[in-house]
């Protein structure tokens, strides 16, 4: 028994010391093609990376920053629930494509306005 454990262990060893000469060509293989270690990186920002600030001083445009308001999320939650009554939490997620995980927040709100009311999973329009 003790020379098939010595005999595997050898092997085992001799394998690991393969993969690792392997993974090494492979490091190198990718560090050719992309540029850089894979395992190492420099201090700060990738190249090419900026501030917000500094593209506002360089006069590009983009989205304005902060809150758009108006509970837009809420409105189209609420919309979605008024199409297909007793929809759930995951259904409206996947409807609006965004993470579930918000969409437990917004709900109980539009329940406690009174606008949807509850029944299991589902959510369902009040009648106006």
């Amino acid at each position: 028994m003790p020379g098939f454990v010595d005999s595997t262990v050898s092997d085992i060893d001799s394998r690991i010391k393969e993969l690792q000469n392997e993974l090494t060509k492979l490091q190198a293989a990718r560090s050719a093609l992309v540029g850089g270690s894979p395992a190492r990186r420099g201090p700060g920002r990738p190249r090419g990376a900026t501030t917000r600030t500094t593209a506002a001083k360089r006069g590009r445009p983009g989205r304005p920053r902060g809150r758009r308001g108006g509970n837009t999320r809420s409105n189209q939650a609420l919309e979605l629930v008024r199409k297909q009554p007793g929809v759930t939490i995951p259904q409206i997620a996947e409807g609006l494509k965004i993470e579930p995980n918000y969409l437990y927040r917004v709900m109980p709100k539009l329940v406690s306005d009174g606008l949807v009311t509850r029944d299991g999973l589902g959510y369902h329009p009040v009648a106006s």
